[in-house]
């Protein structure tokens, strides 16, 4: 069995059981390049892709003319790379995350000061870092290109590649002291759809030219990109984070608490593809960074023509006379209607209660309707 306790993860579990196991599956002769560059990537440290590296290709085998081989029960099993990376993938949610590194002595007994809250300078700064970490691991070369001594080609214009989405200039090179609150916010959901990772990469030698990259795939770099950028802004108490799935994946929303976060994957995990779409546009509706109250409102009259249509199947499990008092907030306080006889004197606070309660509320008929199908 493998110590684990040498290791630390950079990255999410499963993200790094996804892609170890589409290197393990692919059946590639080189595939050990491959493993070697994700556990280069995904761990902290070299421990990992050194152990990997110190191990045998395959098992060894019997010597003729050795000794006589041990009884089969004293054997130890040869533990080879393609064994070990197996069980290190099996594995991986036992292998802890790596963190800052605890307060040290002088911290411990007050002679040095602690490090003061993140301020916006340090969190953009922060950011710019991450940026030119994964360029600098190729994750930008499907749109910024990458220079080789072999290749006659001018690269793209990164600032032109930049200005081209969002429309300002010259943010390239980085310069975060720069930038307001918009540019960014802008850059971060940029990024988040420039990026993509490359699964490969061979050194060329020649004249020093360096590391190469190639097999590019966005998702991956997505899901990692989207999990550094949020543990960033968690860091720094910034009240929104890129949101994981749904319409708005990759742009800046409102943060909720997780069991909310719950309920929005439970949601959007829906087999119907226009309950899932009408489902997705509220959610995106209602948290997006700049949601006022005429967005909300119109993230839960979506909801609500969902419960509309499933209105028999609130009867049939609820009974009639409580159906009713499930519409009667959106049809009487100036949701879905706009007329003398509607409540309008309200704190906008009571909108955030009505979407969750109806968000949850087409979670619980979408997991009853699944019921009566099985059933029937």
């Amino acid at each position: 069995m493998i110590d684990l306790s040498n290791y630390e993860l950079l990255w999410p579990a499963d993200l790094f059981i996804a892609e170890a196991n589409h290197v393990a599956a692919s059946g590639r002769r080189d595939w050990t390049s491959r493993a070697e560059w994700l556990l280069t990537e995904a761990f902290q440290g070299s421990s990992a892709c050194s152990d990997f590296e110190n191990l045998p290709a395959a098992a060894p085998k019997d010597d003729p003319w050795g000794q006589p081989d041990l009884p089969a029960w004293v054997q130890a099993p040869a533990l080879t790379q393609r064994t070990w990376f197996r069980e290190l993938v099996d594995r991986a949610k036992e292998i802890r995350h790596f963190t800052e590194p605890r307060p040290y002595w002088p911290h411990r007994q007050g002679r040095v000061t602690p490090a003061a809250p993140a301020q916006p300078d340090s969190v953009r700064l922060g950011f710019a870092r991450l940026v030119m970490e994964m360029h600098g691991n190729g994750y930008l070369v499907e749109h910024f290109g990458e220079e080789c001594v072999d290749v006659d080609e001018e690269l793209p214009d990164a600032a032109e590649v930049l200005e081209l989405r969002l429309g300002i200039a010259q943010l390239w090179p980085l310069k975060p002291q720069r930038w307001d609150e918009d540019v960014f916010f802008g850059l971060v959901e940029v990024f988040h759809d420039l990026l993509s990772r490359p699964r490969d990469r061979y050194f060329h030698d020649w004249d020093r030219c360096g590391w190469h990259h190639r097999e590019f795939h966005a998702g991956p770099a997505r899901v990692l990109y989207r999990w550094r950028v949020n543990r960033l802004l968690a860091g720094a108490g910034i009240h929104y984070r890129l949101a994981d799935e749904g319409e708005d994946q990759g742009r800046l929303v409102a943060v909720t608490d997780d069991a909310r976060g719950d309920l929005v994957h439970r949601a959007l995990a829906v087999t119907d593809p226009d309950i899932k779409q009408r489902t997705a546009h509220a959610v995106a509706l209602y948290r997006a960074r700049s949601a006022a109250i005429e967005e909300k409102r119109s993230a839960i009259i979506a909801l609500a023509g969902i419960l509309e249509e499933r209105r028999d199947l609130i009867r049939a499990e609820l009974g009639k006379p409580d159906d009713g008092a499930l519409f009667m907030i959106a049809n009487k306080f100036e949701i879905r209607h706009r007329d003398a006889s509607q409540q309008e004197d309200y704190d906008p606070a009571f909108l955030d209660w009505i979407f969750w309660w109806y968000l949850a509320t087409v979670e619980l008929t979408t997991t009853l309707a699944g019921r009566q199908q099985a059933g029937g």
